[in-house]
């Protein structure tokens, strides 16, 4: 078998005098040689760097020097195998000229080799849906399956990740309501990192990214860094949990407008964006995410606008799951049902007359 590297740009790894009696035939076929070496350097390849002949990176091989790339010729047994990996997801061919020494080193198999080469090195942000891991998208079950590396958020479709191959790196970036999270710089750090490395990253988060998630937060931090981005839809919880008991959030007759807040932030604090006061004044439906603690607030901030008290209500807990609870109350006692009942996050609110077909 011949290639034809004329005009290819072709790294080699190592510079001892393995790569020496490589190089030549190389230069020859007319490829742009660049050679990286973090340790000693053979004199023959020194020379051959400061004539020009070829290029030397005088540092490790990282997987960021196979962009570009059409072949990595592997001189160093030691790095054999980790060039075989970060070769394949990228989809570049690979050449032992180790000389046999690297017989130790295992081949590199698996579905992400053949099937996730040109998603290298870039995110995609995936909506895990509500909880149910069948209610992921398809799109969004399709990439995690390939992913080399998940950054997962506590309400996404956690058990979607035993499904996963086991040299997956599965970073847990926790989210829980009130509880430890990553700091959300942190995580676009990760993110950042892991794709420059020529990792193809799946950030999993709950419900859809752009509802409340930050997702387009990410988004942004991945633009300035250059990162190439997917976005994958979820189905968001304001919606589908409802919809798991009975309640839809719509109904023609009942009501023409539906709303959907964040309860995280309680009325009457100087950092609520949410007019209250004309949010008590409507009619429609009212879903309420991440807002059990601050449920009983909401309740009365809305009894206080206008909105009748023995307006219909429920609380659903853990939605979709097998562990679902539904609380049917109203309005007005509402904040005592969350308290009494001892709700704990996630769980969806949902306000207005439309819940009464649910009972």
């Amino acid at each position: 078998m011949t290639l034809m590297l004329k005009g290819s740009r072709v790294l080699v790894v190592g510079a001892s005098t393995v790569a020496e009696r490589v190089i030549p035939g190389l230069v020859d076929a007319g490829a742009e040689v660049i050679v990286c070496e973090g340790g000693d350097i053979s004199p023959g390849i020194e020379g051959w760097a400061e004539r020009g002949r070829i290029r030397l990176w005088r540092t490790p091989f990282t997987p960021a020097m196979l962009w570009g790339k059409r072949m990595v010729v592997v001189t160093d047994p030691d790095l054999l195998r980790e060039v075989m990996v970060q070769s394949n997801l990228h989809g570049v061919l690979v050449d032992d000229a180790t000389d046999g020494a690297a017989q130790h080193a295992q081949e590199f198999k698996g579905r992400r080799a053949s099937r996730a080469g040109h998603l290298a090195g870039t995110v995609a942000l995936v909506g895990g849906g509500p909880g149910h891991p069948d209610l992921i998208t398809v799109e969004g079950r399709r990439l995690l399956r390939l992913a080399d590396v998940v950054l997962a958020d506590h309400l996404g479709p956690l058990s979607l990740l035993g499904e996963l191959d086991p040299d997956v790196e599965i970073i847990d970036a926790a989210k829980l309501p009130y509880g430890r999270a990553m700091a959300q710089e942190r995580i676009n750090e990760l993110l950042v990192d892991r794709a420059s490395h020529g990792l193809f990253v799946v950030r999993l988060k709950g419900g859809d990214p752009y509802l409340f998630g930050r997702g387009f937060e990410e988004l942004v931090a991945l633009r300035e860094a250059g990162i190439p981005v997917t976005e994958v839809p979820g189905i968001s919880s304001a919606i589908s949990v409802p919809a798991s008991a009975g309640i839809p959030v719509t109904q023609r007759g009942v009501n023409h407008d539906f709303t959907i807040v964040s309860g995280h932030v309680p009325p009457g604090h100087p950092k609520s964006l949410v007019n209250w006061d004309a949010l008590g004044k409507m009619n429609g439906t009212v879903a309420v995410i991440m807002g059990v603690k601050n449920g009983p607030k909401i309740a009365d901030a809305l009894v206080a606008a206008g909105r009748p008290a023995d307006t219909p209500a429920a609380i659903i807990q853990e939605g979709t799951t097998e562990n679902q609870r539904v609380l049917h109350c109203d309005l007005g006692t509402l904040g005592q049902t969350i308290v009494d009942r001892e709700v704990k996050p996630p769980a969806v609110l949902i306000i207005g007359d439309v819940v009464a077909l649910g009972r």
